[in-house]
């Protein structure tokens, strides 16, 4: 069972930085997609961003340019840096990792792993 725990959570300023980390069980080269979500208080989870395993990095509008997703494989660390940071960052924040492969009867199976989340909290 693959585990994925997320650290980094926590109060900062308005304008301020964070970086968020998601350690996985096994190395993150393995997975297609990794990705950060976030569920603000009251909404619906949405996507932050996404990284594929050949590097393809994604970003939801509403944070590029301020947001960056990263691996280490050396440590099977996704991270999340986050700059000028607002309001409208506060949520809880899970990572995702998504794996996709042949099973033994030749069926394509599929994977999606999410650990707990960390809360960020900018107040207005």
């Amino acid at each position: 069972q693959v585990q994925l725990v997320e650290a980094g959570g926590g109060l900062v300023q308005p304008g301020g930085s964070l970086t968020l980390s998601c350690t996985a069980s096994k190395s993150v080269f393995s997975f297609n997609t990794m990705a950060w979500y976030r569920q603000p208080p009251g909404a619906q989870r949405e996507f932050v961003a996404s990284s594929t395993s050949g590097g393809t990095a994604a970003y939801a509008a509403s944070v590029r340019g301020r947001f960056a997703i990263s691996k280490d494989l050396a440590e099977n660390t996704l991270y999340l840096q986050m700059i000028s940071l607002n309001s409208a960052a506060t949520a809880v924040y899970y990572c995702n990792a998504h794996e996709e492969y042949i099973g033994l009867d030749h069926e394509p199976l599929a994977y999606a792993y999410w650990g707990p989340g960390t809360l960020v909290t900018v107040p207005s």
